[in-house]
């Protein structure tokens, strides 16, 4: 691979960071199991290949919407169109854990909804039900159950 494959941008631009992929290899095998150092040298590269890949088809799935913005649908599709659609309801389960978390970390800053309700532990809890029931919805055609009525705010706070 030549040191400027990825548009205009060396190879040491596009990288993941090595300690934290090696973390992630050996969390992932058991105990007893080693890893050569080029070996995970090839996995790091191989993450960098389909993140680069994922992303070049989400932005010609973009491109044929005709948008201007890479939104989470679009690498979705994309990664239907690689082949890798087995996976497509995990990786949506996994982007409604981040943002339900993103959510939680701006509750507990002092943040709040857009409503200025403050939501509380068990209320995120039961919020993060109902949207992964409609991402399996959405993912299998089916329909989605209303959205339950705002929470108003909570005057004990």
């Amino acid at each position: 691979m030549d040191s400027m494959d990825i548009v205009g941008k060396s190879k040491e631009d596009a990288s993941l960071p090595k300690a934290t992929m090696t973390k992630i290899i050996k969390e992932m095998l058991p105990p007893d199991v080693r890893v050569a150092r080029d070996a995970q040298d090839l996995l790091i590269e191989c993450c960098v290949e389909f993140i680069n890949l994922v992303s070049s088809e989400s932005n010609e799935v973009c491109n044929r919407a005709e948008k201007r913005t890479i939104a989470p649908e679009h690498v979705l599709k994309a990664l239907e169109v690689l082949g890798f659609g087995g996976y497509i309801e995990e990786v949506y389960a996994a982007y409604e854990q981040h943002k339900l978390e993103t959510m939680q970390d701006t509750l507990k800053g002092g943040g709040k909804w857009s409503n200025g309700a403050e939501m509380t532990e068990e209320e995120a809890l039961a919020e993060q039900q109902r949207m992964f029931a409609e991402a399996r919805a959405r993912m299998h055609g089916g329909t989605v159950a209303p959205k339950q009525p705002d929470i108003e705010p909570n005057p004990e706070s």
